[in-house]
């Protein structure tokens, strides 16, 4: 259903906006993670290798697919908010056009250039032959996962996080179907996953597609958009952009911590993945209000109505500690269950106290993660992308080099106090910028600081006969338009 997020209450209108979008997340998670299980318990250590030496690469065509669906979403829900309903149209088949292009690009140069990033990441020769299989399956389905993350941006823009939690369900189902049956009933091996993972996000990416096809097909207009606009092909760029950066920019940040913690020794390296996969995913349910937050402001910013931005922020930190307040206690309370369930039977009681450790302190800190967050989305739902982009990678590269200085003085738990250190500094440039007003827009601070008052958008320009009489409701629920009449 397409929600326009200009009207009605922000604290409801975020949470029922997030919750599919939590969802989703849990689905996104399990997604990722049943190549690895199905590949180590029907394949043994070495396929669960081949999968876990192709992440580093295949992370980098997720971090290009998800930051480049952010400008989509942000320009959308922006035009979308402002009621500019030709060019919200002409913004959503340039994105699609634009994505297919440059996934089309990326498989072509993917393909080519896969054992020569192979052999970047050191990939060890035991391995090497099923890794390669795995990744050049996974890198000819590229068009579907750009086609599969576009759509779903383009829903979220329009305040639709449900439909695209539907295909999601799906694909996660489908995955682990065909990954069972390909592995177990066909015995064909690593390219068995491979093969299972592009045929369900093939064809949740094929349903979501035609199902937006349709849904924008009820929106008429008396002009008829454009196919393509460089212009807003630019817009997009802008944003996506930063976002493709800000996403590699994290992953390699991983990577070197992970770097210092590997000396350490085969127990503590244990312990940190399984802390590190809890935290993540407590992460990934907090990040779910500040991406709806994200919808919510560009909306309301292309309604030039700032107040209500900031009411949404406002809502979204009390309910995003809330939140954050459940997980702390839940950690503290079982947090070694937690980790049991995640190393298994085998692990030993370092194994345990070291994931308990990054936990107890990292965890304290989480409300600061929930309020940077917040103040981000609102600097992204603005398109404040420089902004942006410092702050996250200030977080990041302060946890990095205080994780390099600490370590060598304090052995594990320096990596666990960088961790918090890196969030307090980022947490402060972020509300700085949040205060400073550096997400709104400039033609609207222009208008504040010479006393005219630009009044909120109310009402589509279009042509409302022709909204009531080709818009029907329709059983994916109403439109926007329906609601302005």
């Amino acid at each position: 259903m397409i929600t326009d997020m200009t009207k009605g209450s922000p604290f409801k209108i975020l949470i029922k906006f997030v919750i599919p979008l939590l969802l989703s997340m849990v689905f996104q998670q399990l997604y990722n993670l049943a190549d690895s299980v199905i590949a180590g318990r029907f394949l043994g250590v070495d396929a669960l290798a081949a999968t876990g030496a192709a992440y580093p690469i295949t992370v980098l065509f997720i971090a290009v697919a998800t930051g480049a669906s952010v400008g989509c979403s942000v320009v959308i829900s922006q035009l979308f908010g402002a009621h500019d309903i030709v060019r919200m149209r002409t913004a959503v088949s340039t994105a699609v056009i634009s994505l297919i292009t440059l996934a089309l690009t990326l498989t072509a140069i993917g393909e080519i250039a896969c054992p020569a990033l192979m052999q970047l990441i050191s990939t060890p020769e035991n391995i090497f032959e099923p890794t390669m299989v795995y990744l050049r399956i996974y890198i000819a389905g590229l068009l579907f996962l750009f086609l599969y993350n576009t759509a779903t941006a383009i829903f979220n823009g329009l305040g639709d996080s449900r439909t695209p939690l539907y295909f999601l369900a799906f694909s996660t189902t489908f995955n682990v179907i065909l990954d069972i049956f390909f592995v177990s009933k066909l015995n064909m091996g690593i390219s068995g996953v491979a093969w299972a993972t592009l045929i369900a996000q093939g064809i949740s990416s094929l349903l979501a597609v035609v199902t937006l096809v349709r849904r924008l097909s009820r929106i008429h207009t008396a002009e008829k958009p454009k196919r393509f606009d460089r212009h807003l092909l630019g817009r997009m760029a802008m944003i996506a952009i930063p976002s493709i950066c800000q996403q590699s920019f994290v992953s390699v940040g991983v990577f070197c911590v992970q770097g210092l913690v590997n000396p350490l020794g085969s127990n503590t390296v244990a312990g940190f993945s399984a802390a590190l996969k809890v935290s993540t995913f407590a992460i990934m349910v907090m990040n779910a209000l500040p991406n709806a937050l994200s919808s919510f402001a560009a909306q309301n910013i292309g309604a030039q109505d700032i107040k209500r931005v900031r009411q949404g922020v406002r809502d979204c930190i009390i309910m995003s500690e809330l939140v954050i307040g459940s997980i702390i206690v839940l950690f503290f309370v079982a947090g070694q269950p937690i980790l049991q369930l995640f190393l298994g039977s085998s692990s030993n009681g370092t194994v345990i106290s070291v994931g308990i450790e990054y936990l107890l302190i990292v965890a304290p800190f989480y409300p600061l993660v929930g309020i940077k967050n917040c103040c981000d989305s609102a600097l992204r739902g603005g398109g404040a992308m420089g902004p942006f982009m410092i702050t996250t990678l200030v977080d990041l590269a302060l946890r990095v080099a205080l994780a390099y200085i600490m370590v060598p003085m304090m052995g594990f738990a320096g990596v666990c106090y960088a961790y918090p250190l890196g969030w307090v500094i980022g947490t402060s440039i972020s509300i700085i910028f949040y205060i400073c007003n550096v997400w709104v827009p400039k033609y609207m601070r222009d208008a504040q600081k010479a006393g005219i008052h630009l009044p909120k958008i109310h009402r589509p320009a279009v042509a409302e006969p022709q909204q009531r009489t080709a818009a029907p409701r329709a059983r994916h629920g109403h439109f926007f338009h329906k609601r302005a009449n």
